[in-house]
């Protein structure tokens, strides 16, 4: 496969660094890869043509073995049987808040997450997306005493 969407490549939706590193398959199935498309068509692709400019992608899809080897949550829809979710870095002048507020008000989407950053900026945004029922969760990441909790905005 080419491309997950217009401006998103096959490689680039399941390309890691760490998976490479310890030679871990991150290859979707049929299902996953069906939502990974929903996904990037719903939310990536009408952000990238809001700012036209390119949006940095740090993670989509995760195979469930990646996932534990990167100290991902379990039931991410990173992975499992989901590849629902991507995490996005702003680039080229855009501000990862711009991204999340633009999101936040104009795409439909079922969790929007500020990870961590401060009260001004994400460190970068995560977003995940279902054909159905998507429930516009909206939290924020934040770390204490070295373990990950979110609260909502």
């Amino acid at each position: 496969m080419e491309n997950i969407s217009k401006h998103i490549t096959y490689e680039e939706a399941t390309e890691s660094f760490t998976a490479k590193r310890k030679q871990i398959a991150n290859v979707p199935n049929v299902s996953q890869l069906n939502n990974m498309q929903d996904l990037a068509i719903n939310v990536f692709e009408p952000v990238r043509e809001h700012f036209n400019k390119p949006i940095k992608i740090n993670s989509f899809f995760r195979s469930s073995a990646l996932n534990i080897s990167v100290g991902g949550a379990s039931g991410s829809q990173h992975c499992a049987n989901s590849g629902s979710a991507i995490d996005i870095d702003g680039t080229n002048g855009i501000t990862n808040k711009e991204i999340f507020d633009y999101i936040r008000n104009n795409i439909e989407f079922d969790q929007l997450i500020w990870e961590f950053g401060d009260s001004n900026e994400p460190s970068w945004v995560h977003v995940s997306y279902n054909k159905r029922n998507n429930r516009k969760i909206v939290l924020k990441a934040i770390k204490s005493n070295g373990k990950t909790s979110y609260i909502k905005m």
